[in-house]
């Protein structure tokens, strides 16, 4: 057999396992992976720069499945390469507990960069990818930093709106080092495309500034391929888009470019015929003959001595290794937490404002931070100063102007924090956090290292009125599995935060307020018990009367609650509980200690009531819309005053006292 008709043998070995992997699974998208068999075929063992046998290289070019239906599609590669998935992970495609799940997911199977699945994802991440990539490279040196991030993407990616969103800031910021290639097939899940969809993606993407090579009907051509994407590669000044009309279920007899071909798989008669034309075993499932993997596998040797290669260069380098890997390692120098401030109790400083001291404060100590806002950096805290800001100009800088792109910045923050040497900060709003939802579920699956800063946290802010004005955004957040939700009382609760939220290793949002917060007594020192979620801010002894839990801005209003009830022989205990999701994770006894279960509490939040019955028997909270008025007369109108939070604590006791009386009733009976 020649090298161009094994190599023509593993492609249709690529096919015939994206027949059969959906077939058994009685779910799946064979059809895509079909078409670009050739395309996963040449990137992994023409142009891609990778190894197998060390899969986190940290110089390796990266590999994006936007369309992360498509997935068959990586884990054939990852199998045939020799990533460590095995011929029955691919049998249990689909399957519970398997190691090829519907889409792709990091951290899960070895040689996933990103989760995908969601359309559009994937594009924004790897512009994140690029930005990551370009900074480390610029920081330091291209003899240690220098490779590509490639992106597959569709018509679905193409038309989610994220994917104009990182798209537009791709080619404002020239990303080099970027190749996508969008496969054009003309099919969607309800028929061919032209349904819904007449862009003209090639007049778009050079709109945005991209070099864009529409290279039309080469899907089978091995050698057009290649030159494609190494022309890509040539261009450093901005991302390449590579238009690539393929065939969907190519060369299946009776559904090549059909529909159906998208998101279910074959019949057995047809995947039989279309192995006939491939010259694979018609009656043999997962057929793999041995020389296409010993084809495959030389990608092992090729990829160790393209890193070693590496190693080698590294091992000569004269530049600061030390904090090359701290950015690696998303980590500051030893003891970096000394450099956040503090600030004495009386003060009145807003929680953004305190937060953006903060990582002012830390950033030489903190190589990997890179912040910026969606035209919102010096309202959100994120004004990076004296760091340079990111562009064609300083690819260096580490203040990031994402624009009005709330959904494209989380996006492009996934793929930044992903990429490795990058710990992304990301202001807006907390109410347009809701532009980003799709971006921040996708961090807490992926376990990404990023950081909101969320402003704006609740009526307090003012005259904007309810379509800024969050209400159930945190109860949406905080039920998200795996993003920790903080939501600091003062200043230095602000700073205790970023302790947590930078010694972690996954999503976290500071919910921050607009308006000035007094800098209260004992919180300087609470560094330990903010780490926890909760803690007594002001007591009164071991058998307090009553509970009142406060988060955020609502925290000051419960001390002064307090006040007011002491005068009348009423002891409540003051409790500041910043995060429920750091709360959870201490022990039952903390958790007694901080809220017996059989003293009355009341807890005092300026959102939805939703879910503080897991902590408090009863709450201050705004199960309606906002309005526009003055921030502290929005917040006096809904409750949020020391005097309605104490009648409130007064009825909660008389509720409680009125059930004792009745069950003291019930027991002379």
């Amino acid at each position: 057999m020649s090298d161009a008709d094994l190599e023509q043998q593993g492609i249709n070995v690529i096919r015939g396992l994206a027949m059969d992997a959906p077939r058994k699974a009685n779910s799946g998208h064979p059809g895509t992976a079909m078409a670009l068999a050739p395309l996963a075929h040449v990137l992994w063992t023409k142009v891609m720069r990778h190894d197998p046998s060390a899969p986190d290289w940290p110089d390796r070019d990266r590999f994006i499945l936007s369309c992360g239906h498509a997935s068959i599609l990586l884990y054939s590669m990852l199998y045939l390469t020799g990533y460590g998935l095995t011929l029955d992970d691919i049998k249990d495609f689909r399957q519970w507990g398997s190691a090829t799940p519907g889409h792709p997911e990091v951290h899960h199977t070895t040689g996933v960069e990103v989760t995908t699945g969601p359309l559009g994802q994937g594009f924004a991440n790897g512009v994140g990818m690029g930005i990551a990539e370009r900074y480390l490279r610029s920081r330091f040196s291209p003899e240690v930093v220098d490779h590509h991030t490639f992106v597959l993407c569709s018509d679905g990616d193409l038309e989610e709106g994220i994917s104009h969103e990182a798209a537009s800031l791709a080619g404002h910021l020239g990303l080099g080092k970027l190749i996508y290639v969008y496969d054009d097939n003309h099919i969607s899940i309800d028929g061919p495309t032209e349904l819904s969809l007449s862009d003209n993606a090639a007049l778009r993407f050079e709109a945005y500034g991209w070099h864009v090579d529409n290279i039309g009907e080469v899907a089978n051509d091995t050698a057009a391929l290649e030159a494609a994407l190494r022309r890509g590669m040539a261009v450093e000044d901005r991302p390449s888009m590579i238009i690539l009309r393929s065939h969907i279920a190519y060369p299946a007899p009776h559904m090549t470019d059909d529909h159906e071909a998208h998101g279910s798989p074959f019949k057995p008669e047809e995947i039989a015929a279309t192995k006939e034309i491939l010259g694979l075993p018609a009656d043999e499932d997962f057929w793999v003959p041995q020389e296409v993997v010993d084809l495959y596998r030389q990608c092992i040797p090729r990829g160790e001595a393209m890193r070693k290669d590496w190693e080698s260069r590294f091992a000569s380098w004269s530049g600061d290794k030390a904090e090359l890997e701290l950015c690696w390692k998303g980590t500051g120098v030893s003891g970096w937490e000394a450099k956040l401030p503090s600030w004495v109790a009386g003060d009145e400083v807003a929680t953004r404002i305190a937060s953006g001291d903060c990582i002012n404060a830390i950033a030489d100590v903190f190589p990997s931070l890179m912040a910026g806002g969606a035209d919102l950096t010096g309202n959100t805290g994120t004004q990076l100063k004296d760091h340079g800001v990111q562009s064609r100009e300083d690819p260096a800088g580490r203040l990031i102007h994402f624009g009005v792109r709330e959904h494209g910045m989380g996006g492009i923050m996934n793929g930044m924090a992903l990429h490795g040497g990058a710990v992304p900060v990301g202001g807006t709003f907390f109410n347009f956090s809701d532009y980003m939802r799709g971006a921040v579920r996708l961090a807490a699956i992926s376990e990404a290292k990023v950081v909101y800063s969320w402003t704006h946290d609740s009526v307090g802010l003012g005259e904007d009125g309810p379509t800024h004005q969050p209400i159930e955004q945190i109860a949406t957040m905080r039920a998200t599995p795996d993003l920790v939700v903080i939501r600091p009382a003062d200043a230095n609760e602000t700073a205790h935060a970023w302790r947590s939220a930078l010694n972690g290793n996954g999503p976290v949002a500071l919910l921050l307020s607009r308006q000035k917060l007094p800098v209260l007594d004992g919180t300087a020192d609470r560094i330990d018990e903010v780490a926890k979620g909760a803690y007594i801010l002001a007591d009164v002894g071991p058998d307090p009367d009553l509970v009142l839990i406060g988060t955020g801005s609502e925290v000051h209003v419960c001390v002064g609650a307090a006040d007011i009830l002491a005068t009348e022989g009423i002891m409540a205990r003051v409790v500041s509980m910043p995060s429920w999701e750091l709360f959870e994770r201490t022990d039952e006894d903390y958790q007694e200690d901080i809220l017996p279960s059989d003293v009355p509490a009341l807890a005092v939040e300026a959102a939805a009531s939703f879910g503080w019955s897991q902590w408090a028997d009863d709450s201050v909270s705004i199960d309606r819309f906002g309005a526009s008025a003055p921030g502290d007369e929005a917040l006096a109108k809904l409750g949020f005053t020391p005097e309605n939070v104490a009648d409130r604590a007064r009825e909660l006791l008389g509720s409680f006292e009125e059930d004792d009386e009745s069950d003291d009733e019930s027991e002379d009976a």
